[in-house]
């Protein structure tokens, strides 16, 4: 099985400039987002993972391409790794939505296991996306440095199923420093308990 794996966000969207919920929409990188992936690539040089794997949207393509540019190195998309559907609000401003629905997003904030924006996707479900697509990588690959590229805030989904690490606001962007994120993977990974004990 893999022996570790580089979480990397995708680069920034004029959508997440303006404070915007992208969640499945389309969006091509702003300037910041192609500066972005090319510093992630000197992150993930050395030694240069023996995969990559890639959400099917154009900021992580993009992502993608800038970040393996030259290394001879192709990324495969996976429509798995699709972004968390942030369903009616997609395309919002998130302190339009802070103010006037404030008991949904303080619902969204203190539980977000609980509820959804309107017609979107419940964690639960995007987080059995994610374990189906770490159980492939795993049969996929015995050994070896396996890298994803996948949208905020997949990328928090991923490092909470694989590390533990805090989800904290799923709408926050996080640092420059924690775009890219390598992990060890467990001797034998299954189906993270952290996600039984949120279903719970």
């Amino acid at each position: 099985m893999a022996d570790s794996l580089v979480v990397i966000r995708a680069g920034t969207t004029d959508y997440d400039l303006q404070g915007r919920i992208r969640g499945t929409l389309d969006m091509p990188l702003a300037d910041e987002g192609v500066a972005e992936a090319k510093a992630a690539a000197h992150r993930i040089a050395t030694p240069l993972p023996d995969a990559v794997y890639v959400a099917p949207d154009s900021a992580s393509l993009e992502t993608a391409h800038l970040m393996l540019q030259g290394s001879g190195l192709r990324p495969r998309q996976l429509d798995d790794l699709a972004n968390l559907d942030q369903g009616l609000w997609q395309g919002l401003l998130v302190d339009d939505i802070r103010h006037k629905q404030p008991r949904v997003y303080r619902q969204w904030q203190d539980n977000p296991w609980a509820v959804s924006p309107p017609d979107g996707e419940l964690l639960e479900e995007a987080c059995g996306r994610l374990e189906s697509v770490l159980e492939w990588i795993q049969r996929r690959h015995p050994r070896g440095r396996i890298a994803v590229v996948v949208p905020a805030p997949l990328d928090r989904l991923l490092r909470w199923l694989t590390g533990g690490e805090a989800l904290d606001d799923l709408w926050a962007r996080g640092t420059v420093e924690s775009a890219v994120v390598e992990l060890p993977l467990a001797d034998q990974w299954r189906r993270s308990p952290r996600l039984e004990r949120a279903r719970a």
